[in-house]
């Protein structure tokens, strides 16, 4: 089993940066992608980047593409997004998700592919 633990959320106003960060524990391995996805209330979740263990290669949904970065630090097991230029729009509960294997960019936007998930961690942009 993998664990996923989510932190940085909070409350900012629209234009400021957030860096969200989620730590696996347990069984990791070098072949796991991971990737963050939100919802917002009465909304589907929805990918909003994804990072493949096939060198790295990353993926982003358009709305964020530009404003946010995903990155992996494979040391200590540590996914991160740096969100920046956030918009009310941003506001949802993020979640860190994992899975063994790689993915494409295509597979990776796919919330079915993933096993593993952390609790989430609420981001919420005023106006």
């Amino acid at each position: 089993q993998v664990q996923l633990s989510e932190s940085g959320g909070g409350l900012v106003q629209a234009g400021a940066s957030l860096q969200l960060a989620c730590v696996a524990s347990g069984r990791t391995h070098p072949t796991m992608s991971m990737a963050w996805f939100r919802q917002a209330p009465g909304k589907e979740r929805e990918f909003v980047g994804g990072i493949s263990s096939l060198r790295g290669a990353t993926g982003y949904r358009d709305s964020v593409q530009g404003r946010f970065t995903i990155s992996k630090n494979n040391t200590n097991w540590t996914l991160y997004l740096q969100m920046n230029s956030l918009k009310p729009e941003d506001t949802a509960q993020y979640y860190c998700a994992a899975t063994l294997g790689a993915t494409t960019a295509r597979s990776m936007r796919d919330r079915r592919l993933y096993n593993y998930w952390g609790q989430g961690t609420q981001v919420t942009v005023s106006s």
